[in-house]
């Protein structure tokens, strides 16, 4: 009798263990996996992160070329730093473009500016014009920097 019952202790004992090892495999298996999709995702935020700066390269370069409008370009590279959360970083490298698109930014533009009566339009006109009037040269000193630009994420 006892020996049976050391029989069934020992099968008892082996089924646990293989148990617990097909659960540790899955677990390895599964932390592996996440691991990889991790690197992934990172692997594609760096990539999209790379487009977005190559972009801002590109509309400055532009704004420098009189192929992009000032207020159109520093709205633009405003808006994709504001997209890669880099504003606050790279404010204080290009104070003039972020004071400019500190004023313009939430100027309604397309359909929403022709919806404007007359008045208001002429209202953001002006404040766009007098802004761009005063910081015209340092905003394309500064595109000149952006046109280079290649700053690391602080994250």
């Amino acid at each position: 009798m006892p020996t049976i019952a050391i029989i069934i202790a020992l099968i008892i004992i082996i089924a646990l263990a293989a148990y617990a090892t097909h659960l540790l495999l899955t677990l390895k298996r599964r932390t592996e996996a996440n691991q990889q999709a991790q690197a992934e995702r990172q692997a594609k935020a760096e990539e999209r992160r790379q487009q977005i700066l190559t972009d801002i390269r590109y509309i400055a370069a532009a704004m420098l070329e009189d192929r992009c409008e000032l207020s159109e370009g520093v709205v633009r590279i405003g808006k994709l730093f504001d997209a890669l959360s880099m504003s606050e970083q790279v404010a204080g490298d290009f104070p003039n473009l972020f004071a400019h698109y500190d004023i313009i930014r939430d100027h309604p533009i397309m359909d929403a500016r022709q919806a404007l009566p007359k008045q208001q339009r002429m209202k953001y006109d002006f404040e766009r014009m007098k802004s761009e009037a005063e910081l015209e040269h340092a905003i394309l000193d500064e595109a000149k920097l952006i046109a280079e630009f290649n700053k690391p994420t602080t994250h």
